[in-house]
């Protein structure tokens, strides 16, 4: 299946119109918030063999900063979903001010003189489980003691996490802050306790931090 740019903006204005967001489009492909930030965007790239596709999608959240998310699919309708399932409720949470709290965990951390609102996303896999998994009690709690260590700029953060599994059984983790490479976060993934993953499966998170106002 394919979908062309401006059929997967629209898809994009439907999705958050069903949240009550409605977004206007720019010329070039970007749905704007009042004709400001946040602003996002989406682009599908369809698999070759059997690589599967991947849905890019970014997030403007001010004028310099840019959050990148990418969701690998079968087709888009499948990459959208997982956008969906995984990061798009945090979005509208830390972005647009909605917040879903059966969607993730909220919780809030002081990190160095400021107390940050922390939006916790679902373990989503891929190939699709029947559902997300959250976050292993300990394993947040490792996050919590790796970002607290962090010299944060007060405004919002982003976090990946990823897992993988080859199919002769090697794991990699890594971490992400800020669409950077985490060498902390990814020594704290490589010395918790995670769910197991089947051969062949990959697994994602996203954590989102902003600093609370007073």
């Amino acid at each position: 299946m394919t979908m062309d740019d401006a059929a997967l903006q629209s898809a994009l204005r439907r999705l958050f119109a069903r949240h009550e967001v409605e977004l206007e489009p720019d010329e070039d492909g970007w749905l704007l918030t009042d004709g400001d930030f946040p602003a996002i965007r989406a682009h599908w790239r369809p698999g070759t063999g059997n690589e599967p596709g991947r849905l890019d999608v970014d997030v403007v959240v001010d004028e310099e900063r840019c959050l990148e998310d990418s969701f690998a699919g079968a087709d888009v309708r499948e990459a959208l979903a997982a956008f969906e399932q995984s990061s798009f409720h945090l979005l509208l949470a830390a972005c647009w001010y909605l917040t879903d709290d059966r969607r993730m965990r909220i919780a809030a951390w002081d990190i160095g003189v400021r107390t940050w609102d922390v939006f916790v996303g679902p373990l989503v896999m891929r190939p699709p489980a029947s559902e997300p998994l959250p976050m292993p009690a300990d394993a947040a709690l490792a996050l919590q003691h790796s970002a607290g260590q962090l010299p944060l700029a007060p405004q919002l953060h982003w976090i990946h996490l990823l897992h993988r599994r080859t199919g002769d059984g090697a794991v990699t983790r890594e971490a992400l802050l800020d669409g950077e490479l985490w060498p902390a976060g990814t020594a704290m993934l490589e010395a918790s306790a995670w769910p197991e993953l089947s051969p062949d499966t990959a697994a994602r998170q996203l954590v989102l931090l902003d600093v609370r106002d007073y």
